[in-house]
C-alpha cells in the first residue's frame, strides 16, 4: 500500500513562548537557537559585530534576527515565528509579546501552539502577567507547559528562591485546574540548564529545557484520530470529479466508505489523487493534502466534513463557544458574524453571553458585552446545520474564527456541553416511505368538533406551573366541548419515550417524537396540549415544522429561583446535591422562546388568571364559532 503524506520526516512541534516583558523570553530564544546549534553559520558573529559597532554589549536576545523593532524599541510588539532543531525533531518557536497591550498577540501565537514555555524572572518572582499567562493558556487548550524560571544567575542560584517560586505557582496553576509538567530553573544568559546541565545548580535534577521540549507530544499530526478531511473545493478533470482538501486528522484509503456532513450522503473513495508524485497513493493520512473521487457521483460543496461513517463529527446549529474577541467594537447579544470553519463560512448569533472573564483582572462574572482583549463564554446560533466537534475531542474542527466587517473579530474553541448532536434527528433512515391520504379531510373534522385541531405548545422551566396550567386548561376545554388531550412529560416517558434518558441527545429525540405525536392529534381534530421543558430553540422550531401552522408555543414564564423555591418534585434540590447532572436551568441550558405565541407569567399572575388566559387565546385561534368557518364535503 502507498502512503502519502505531506508531512516532514521529522516531528514538527509549534511552542510559545510566554512571560512578563523583561522577564527574558527573548534571550532564551536566542540562547535555544545557539546551543543547539541551530544558528546559520556567521550569524552569531554578525550580531556580535553589530553590537560592537554600536558599542551595545552582545545579548543572546539579538540573534533573533526578525525582531528588528524589538531592537529598536526593547519590548516585543509582535509575534515572530522561527525554525529550530534538536537531535530529536524540528521546533517552530511562536515568540509572544508579555506586554499587556500586546495581549491580542499572545493569544494569537497560543492559539497555534501544541506546547508553550512560560518564563518567570527568579529575581522578580511570580508576576500579575505571570498568572494571566498561565490562565490565558489554560484557556486556549495548551496542555504542555514549562515553565522556565530564568536569570536564576541573578540570585545567585539560590534554591531557596526558586523553591518559593516553584510552590506559589505551582499552587496558583493547580487553583485554575492546570498541571505544568515542568518547573526547570535556569539562566538563558549563562546557558544554565537549557540545552546542557548547569554545574552551578547540581541540587535541580529535572531536565534540562531541550531535554523537556523533546519530551513534549506532537499532537499536530494526529494520524490516530477520527477522520475529519474538510473540502475544500470540487474540481472536474476528464471524466473525474475531484474532491480536494486537506486531511485534519486521521487516516483514509481506497475503499473506505465515506460519510459528508452536514448533508449526510456517503460514497466509497474509487481513487486518491495526489500531485508531484510518481504513483498514485492508496491511502493517505493527517497533513496531506489530496484529492479523492467517489463510486458514484454526489453533489457536494465546499465545507463538507468527510469522515468514516463509524466516527462522524456532530450535527448542531447551536454550540457554546469559549471566545477571545479581539475586535474594536464590542460583542453583543443579538448580532451577527460571519463564522469560518475549517473551510466553510456560516452566519451565526450572538444568542447569549453566559461569563465574561477581564483578562487584566482574570475576574469572572455576567456581562452584556465583551470587550477588546476579553474572554468570555458564549452561545453561537447558526443559520444552518453545521459540522463540528468540541475542541477537546478533534482540535481541528473544534476550533473557528469570526469575521465583523471583513476583519478577524475573534477566535474561538467549542464546547457542545448541554447541546445535543441532532444528526439522527434530521436523518431519515428509511426509504420507499409513501404517506397515505385520508378521506375525512381536517376541515371536516374541523366543523364536526367546533373548533379546528392545534397544539398549544407549553415550554418552560420545571416548576414554572406547565403541567398545572395544562390540566386544568384540558378540564376547562372539556367543559366548553372541546376534544382535547395533554401530552406530559412525564406521562410520556412511561410508554412511548420509556427508552430515553435525560442525555442531551435523549431529550431532543423526546421532543422530536412528541411533535411528530402531536402533529397527529392535531390532525386528528383535536387538541393536543403539550408539558415539557423542551430547553432547546432547535427542538421546538423542529416540532413546529412537524406540526405545521397551528402550533401555538406558549412560554410559561417563570424564572429559576421562583421555581426552585417551588420545587414541587424536589428536583432542583437534587440537581444542587448532584444526584441529577445536566439538569435545565441548574447546569444545562435553556432557552426561552423568542417569539412566542403567547406568555403566560406564573409569577406574577395566580393560577385562575392564566387558565383564563390560556382559554381566552384558544376560543380566539381555533374556535369556529369565534371567528372561522369551514366549507366542507366528504
Amino acid at each position: 500500500m502507498t502512503e502519502y503524506t505531506e508531512a516532514q520526516q521529522r516531528d514538527l512541534l509549534k511552542i510559545v513562548i510566554v512571560g512578563h516583558v523583561d522577564h527574558g523570553k527573548s534571550t532564551l530564544v536566542g540562547r535555544l537557537f545557539h546551543d543547539t546549534g541551530s544558528l546559520p553559520d556567521g550569524k552569531l558573529e554578525a550580531i556580535q559585530a553589530m553590537c560592537d559597532q554600536r558599542g551595545l554589549p552582545f545579548e543572546y536576545a539579538f540573534l533573533m534576527d526578525a525582531m528588528q523593532a524589538e531592537r529598536d524599541q526593547g519590548i516585543t510588539i509582535d509575534t515572530s515565528q522561527i525554525w529550530f532543531n534538536t537531535d530529536q525533531r524540528d521546533y517552530v518557536i511562536i515568540d509572544a509579546p508579555g506586554h499587556t497591550e500586546f495581549l491580542k498577540n499572545m493569544i494569537t501565537g497560543a492559539a497555534s501552539s501544541e506546547a508553550a514555555v512560560l518564563v518567570i524572572d527568579a529575581g522578580e518572582g511570580v508576576q500579575e502577567q505571570s498568572r494571566k499567562h498561565g490562565y490565558l493558556l489554560h484557556l486556549l487548550g495548551v496542555k504542555q507547559i514549562a515553565i522556565a524560571v530564568n536569570k536564576m544567575d541573578m540570585i545567585d542560584y539560590d534554591q531557596a528562591k526558586f523553591d518559593a517560586i516553584e510552590t506559589e505557582y505551582r499552587a496558583y496553576l493547580t487553583s485554575i485546574g492546570v498541571t505544568p509538567t515542568y518547573l526547570i530553573p535556569v539562566s538563558a544568559r549563562e546557558g544554565d540548564n537549557i540545552a546542557s546541565r548547569s554545574a552551578n545548580m547540581d541540587w535541580y535534577q529535572g531536565p534540562t529545557l531541550v531535554e523537556a521540549l523533546d519530551s513534549f507530544e506532537d499532537t499536530s499530526l494526529p494520524v490516530d484520530a477520527p477522520l475529519r478531511f474538510p473540502i475544500q473545493d470540487v474540481y472536474k478533470f476528464d471524466e473525474r470529479r475531484i474532491l480536494a482538501g486537506r486531511i485534519e486528522s486521521g487516516t483514509l484509503k481506497v475503499g473506505d466508505e465515506l460519510l459528508f456532513s452536514p448533508s449526510n450522503k456517503k460514497a466509497r473513495i474509487k481513487s486518491i489523487e495526489a500531485w508531484s508524485v510518481p504513483e498514485q497513493p492508496t491511502s493517505a493520512s493527517a497533513g496531506a493534502s489530496i484529492g479523492i473521487t467517489l463510486d458514484h457521483q454526489l453533489f457536494i460543496e465546499r465545507g463538507e466534513l468527510a469522515s468514516h461513517v463509524a466516527t462522524p463529527p456532530l450535527e448542531t446549529d447551536v454550540f457554546t463557544a469559549r471566545l477571545f474577541w479581539l475586535a474594536k467594537d464590542p460583542l453583543t447579544v443579538g448580532k451577527c458574524y460571519t463564522m469560518k470553519l475549517h473551510t466553510g463560512e456560516c452566519q451565526v448569533e450572538v444568542q447569549e453571553i453566559r461569563t465574561v472573564i477581564n483578562t487584566d483582572t482574570l475576574s469572572e462574572g455576567a456581562g452584556s458585552e465583551l470587550q477588546r482583549n476579553s474572554i468570555g463564554e458564549v452561545v453561537l446560533r447558526a443559520r444552518k446545520m453545521l459540522a463540528l466537534d468540541g475542541y477537546d475531542d478533534v482540535a481541528a474542527t473544534g476550533r473557528f474564527v469570526l469575521i465583523d466587517n471583513y476583519n478577524i473579530a475573534a477566535g474561538g474553541v467549542i464546547n457542545m456541553t448541554g447541546y445535543a448532536d441532532q444528526r439522527d434527528l434530521i436523518t431519515q433512515k428509511s426509504e420507499n416511505i409513501t404517506r397515505v391520504s385520508h378521506d375525512v379531510t381536517e376541515e371536516a373534522r374541523a366543523a364536526r368538533n367546533g373548533h379546528i385541531g392545534g397544539v398549544l405548545w407549553f415550554t418552560g422551566l420545571s416548576g414554572s406551573g406547565k403541567s398545572t396550567l395544562a390540566v386544568l386548561v384540558e378540564k376547562r376545554l372539556f367543559q366548553k366541548g372541546y376534544q382535547s388531550y395533554v401530552l406530559d412529560g412525564d406521562n410520556v416517558r412511561h410508554g412511548l419515550n420509556a427508552n430515553l434518558g435525560f442525555s442531551p441527545e435523549d431529550r431532543a429525540e423526546n421532543i422530536r417524537r412528541i411533535g411528530e405525536v402531536a402533529g397527529l392529534f392535531s390532525r386528528a381534530g383535536m387538541v393536543a396540549i403539550t408539558s415539557f421543558i423542551s430547553p432547546y430553540r432547535s427542538d421546538r422550531d423542529r416540532a413546529r415544522t412537524a406540526v405545521g401552522s397551528n402550533f401555538h408555543e406558549i412560554y410559561i414564564k417563570a424564572d429559576v429561583a421562583a421555581c426552585e423555591g417551588r420545587d414541587p418534585k424536589g428536583l432542583y434540590k437534587k440537581a444542587r446535591s448532584g444526584e441529577i447532572a445536566e439538569f435545565t436551568g441548574v447546569s444545562a441550558p435553556y432557552e426561552a422562546p423568542e417569539n412566542p405565541q403567547l406568555v403566560v407569567d406564573t409569577v406574577s399572575q395566580d393560577i385562575e388568571t392564566c387558565v383564563d388566559q390560556i382559554v381566552d387565546y384558544i376560543e380566539e385561534h381555533l374556535s369556529l364559532s369565534r371567528s372561522k368557518s369551514l366549507d366542507f364535503s366528504i
